[in-house]
């Protein structure tokens, strides 16, 4: 298959260009009309162009935002719950939505799935864009016949997830603000301001408080070492965020941030209510229990949340009951385990755990 670069007219008369594969230039033109593009010109890409074509494309991708895609999934589970075939309803989804890289995106998976392939082998090619816990999701309505239904607690999940990290956020920007205000204010006053009253009490000649002259010791120290200082926490930075990149060092960072005193305690809460929506949505959606767990491990970038996971699927593996297994890792607050508990025992687990979450 090649690749050709297209420019193209659409139905508002915008011109529209970009990189699409196919057997020929005639069946590019084709796919361009099924899209409802009007081809202007359709060249074939050298090799270094295409490679600059397919690294512009995952640049794209990586801006399409999350809440965007919570919008086309919906509009796609509405689709196919009318019965409409999914590539028509792939179509009319990438048409109706205004961003051009989720745009060609939507395209690219109809041109997959016109092929022959499966909707989530399709998504398999835009991992950046549809996570794995999409795609098992999609494969488990494809598997059970209700592409329709799973579609929609899928759009439900990726929608209380953004709600939830737009409270975060929320609740983070005032002391966030307020923090990086204060610090400096003090630094502003420490570096010029307290040495002009330090020039003052020279002239009286008399002995100063301990706190004062402590002030006057951190206001010489910020004059002389603070260039020094703020060099080294810069290197330093860089240097970690480097190192984060090894296995070994971020799993320990992760460690740490969880047993940091207010941050560790709101970070363990939103990790397991992100992990509880994730079972409980994907056992809702017909997936088994075991590669429920074994899928939501990658719903949180936390890795010793991710090894809790993969304990807990373990457990599972050996015998034990969600709840047990949940209990057993220490690391998700009793409420959940206390749902879990409940809708084992009740046939209700999907529901129990989305309950827990929203606790």
């Amino acid at each position: 298959m090649a690749t050709f670069e297209y420019e193209a007219v659409d139905a508002l008369g915008k011109v529209r260009r970009g990189v699409i594969n196919a057997e020929s230039a005639r069946l590019a033109r084709r796919e361009l009309r099924l899209n409802r593009l009007v081809p202007v010109r359709v060249d074939t890409t050298a090799p270094a162009a295409a490679g600059r074509g397919d690294w512009l494309a995952r640049w794209r991708e990586r801006s399409i935002a999350a809440a965007d895609v919570a919008l086309a999934t919906r509009q796609l589970a509405t689709l196919a719950a009318a019965a409409a075939p999914i590539e028509e309803a792939l179509n009319v989804v990438a048409l109706q939505t205004d961003r051009p890289a989720l745009r060609n995106v939507l395209f690219a998976v109809r041109a997959a799935v016109t092929e022959g392939r499966r909707l989530s082998d399709a998504l398999s090619s835009h991992q950046r864009v549809f996570p794995p816990l999409y795609r098992a999701m999609v494969a488990a309505g494809e598997m059970t016949g209700a592409l329709g239904a799973v579609l929609e607690r899928l759009a439900d999940h990726l929608e209380k997830t953004e709600r939830m990290k737009s409270r975060l956020i929320a609740a983070l920007v005032y002391p966030a603000a307020l923090s990086a205000v204060a610090i400096g204010v003090v630094t502003l006053l420490l570096a010029f301001v307290v040495p002009r009253v330090v020039e003052q009490f020279d002239t009286l000649g008399q002995d100063l408080p301990l706190l004062t002259r402590g002030l006057i010791v951190l206001a010489d120290g910020l004059r002389v070492y603070g260039p020094i200082v703020a060099t080294s926490m810069a290197v330093g930075g860089l240097v970690l965020a480097r190192q984060a990149r090894h296995e070994n060092v971020r799993r320990a960072l992760d460690r740490f941030i969880l047993r940091v005193p207010v941050i560790g305690r709101v970070l363990k809460r939103l990790y397991a209510a992100r992990l509880a929506r994730t079972i409980g949505t994907l056992v809702g959606s017909g997936v088994p229990a075991l590669d429920a767990v074994a899928a939501a491990r990658a719903a949180v970038p936390n890795l010793e949340f991710a090894d809790a996971a993969q304990g807990v699927a373990a457990s599972i593996r050996e015998g034990a009951g969600v709840s047990a297994a949940l209990r057993k890792s220490r690391l998700f607050p009793p409420l959940v385990v206390h749902m879990a508990a409940v809708g084992e025992s009740t046939g209700r687990l999907d529901t129990m755990l989305e309950r827990a979450a929203d606790q």
